[in-house]
């Protein structure tokens, strides 16, 4: 079976229909259309809408998994690290992370041990390795308090976090997925043989029925509602819902490293280096009960994160330094874990057939780093009822813009300077990093910033809103200025509005 079997009357019965445009929802809906499967993906709102777009946005073993044995977890996660910084370098690259060992908390003994397993479970390493550092006189170690002399520094890698999802939901459409966003899939039974769902077009109203021999459920925080709501699926599995908040505040420090910072209460907090003028500062780990979307940080949080920063940084910061804040709630498995910190990060897939041929699969709990793997384990949970399946193929194929001779996106970057000149740098290094070698799409040979037309604020043209709405499931300024890309922090309101009335204008004039 090949993808171009996906090329068939459209009132026939589609293999897959996969409910979510997160990560896990985009990742599988790749994998299974890569692999021959007709897939259809169905998102009620945009793609990583919500937890898929509040990560810290690491790609990284998981260093504090560790201290609960999840052995399996932090070595997959490391082989992901390596394979991912291969087939994403625009938006995949490597951090160097300083932990400061704070008198008190961990032992240096602990630090040392758990930095050696990390840097030996991976087969493969291509990053550095980790090294012990002197703080007071090491630049890393300048922007923190002098009570900290000693220290560890070791390799991690930073993820544009939304943009992951929209590659892979690309790249399914590319290999015949049809990505349907704004759709909800209200209900879903197994009737004559097939499943048989109810979708609504959440702009027009406009409902339709559609028919799938398999169903994936990669809801998120919806996975349970969806399993026995729309699905009408009794399971044991069960999720628990934590929710994570971060902050941004202007640069903290100068400098490309990153910090991990422990606390008194047994979490780490990170302080990363954040479009290029601010430091992103999180997460929390708080129990949640209410809807999961959206969700918003609390002053308590805020505080909280602050504290953190102000424990190790020679410069304090306190709540009215925050310029803007996210919030996710993330979907684990619930393992029964007393503290919201010591919930596994692994997955759980759920497979529930009716004892027949008509299987429902649901994704509870998983991480960003793992989610090619997770894919894979979920076409192979479903394998049985698909006998003609192609192999396994992901872990050698680019995303969209990653095609880079020797994955080496600096020399990419100066290719690309080289031929469009009229290119500020800044604006150079924002197209490549976010688009890789799809930049020349947007481009399109314009040979002055004039040709790329109306322009808003942090260089954005009405070339690149274009692209976004025609390849990238655009609609709104929101998707464009905070999933899309993170151009919000450096768009006024005069210029916010300029792009959603330009946006208006396309979507009427379509």
């Amino acid at each position: 079976m090949t993808a171009a079997t996906s090329l068939r009357d459209p009132a026939e019965a589609h293999d897959l229909l996969v409910i979510g445009g997160g990560i896990n929802g985009t990742g599988i809906a790749r994998d299974a259309a890569g692999r021959g499967l007709r897939v259809l993906l169905c998102e009620r709102g945009d793609l990583a809408e919500f937890t898929s777009s509040s990560s810290t946005k690491l790609i990284h073993g998981g260093l504090r998994y560790l201290e609960y044995y999840e052995f399996r977890l932090v070595r997959e996660a490391l082989a992901e690290r390596e394979r991912l910084l291969r087939l994403a370098p625009h938006i995949i690259w490597p951090l160097r992370f300083v932990l400061p060992h704070d008198e008190g908390l961990r032992p240096a003994w602990m630090l040392r041990i758990g930095l050696f397993l990390y840097d030996h479970l991976a087969r493969l390493r291509t990053l550095p390795g980790s090294e012990s550092v002197r703080l007071r006189t090491s630049p890393v170690g300048a922007p923190l308090q002098e009570r900290l002399t000693r220290g560890f520094v070791y390799s991690d890698c930073w993820v544009e976090d939304s943009r992951l999802v929209v590659l892979n939901a690309m790249d399914a459409r590319a290999r015949g997925a049809e990505i349907r966003t704004r759709t909800a899939v209200e209900a879903a039974r197994r009737t004559d043989g097939l499943w048989s769902a109810s979708l609504r077009d959440m702009a027009s109203g406009r409902t339709e029925s559609v028919r799938a021999r398999a169903v994936v459920n990669a809801a998120g925080p919806w996975v349970s509602e969806t399993l026995g709501g729309t699905l009408g699926v009794n399971s044991r599995a069960a999720v628990r819902l934590i929710k994570g908040s971060h902050i941004v505040v202007r640069k903290l420090y100068e400098g490309d490293q990153a910090y991990i910072l422990q606390q008194p209460d047994k979490r780490i907090v990170f302080a990363i280096p954040y479009e290029r003028d601010f430091t992103l500062i999180g997460t929390t780990d708080v129990p949640y009960e209410d809807d999961p979307g959206p969700v918003r940080i609390s002053p308590e949080e805020t505080q909280y994160l602050c504290d953190c920063i102000n424990r190790s940084f020679a410069k304090r910061i306190g709540p009215d330094d925050v310029v803007w804040s996210y919030s996710g709630v993330r979907p684990l498995y619930d393992d029964a874990a007393a503290n919201a910190s010591a919930v596994t990060r692994d997955y759980v897939l759920d497979l529930d057939d009716a004892g027949g041929a008509l299987p429902a699969l649901s994704v509870f709990g998983g991480k960003i780093t793992t989610y090619r793997r997770l894919a894979e384990h979920a076409i192979e949970k479903l394998a049985p009822y698909f006998p003609d399946l192609a192999p396994a193929w992901t872990g050698e194929a680019p995303l969209p813009g990653g095609a880079m001779p020797g994955a080496d996106f600096d020399a990419y970057l100066a290719a690309l300077r080289r031929d469009a000149p009229f290119l500020p740098e800044e604006t150079a290094r924002r197209l490549a990093r976010a688009y890789g070698t799809e930049t020349r799409a947007i481009l399109d040979g314009a040979r002055n910033l004039a040709d790329l037309g109306e322009s808003f604020d942090g260089g954005l043209s009405a070339a690149e809103v274009d692209y976004l709405v025609a390849r990238e499931w655009a609609r709104s300024a929101d998707d464009i200025l905070w999933r899309r890309s993170k151009l919000g922090l450096r768009t006024g309101p005069e210029s916010a509005a300029r792009l959603a009335a330009y946006l208006t204008r396309k979507a009427e004039a379509a």
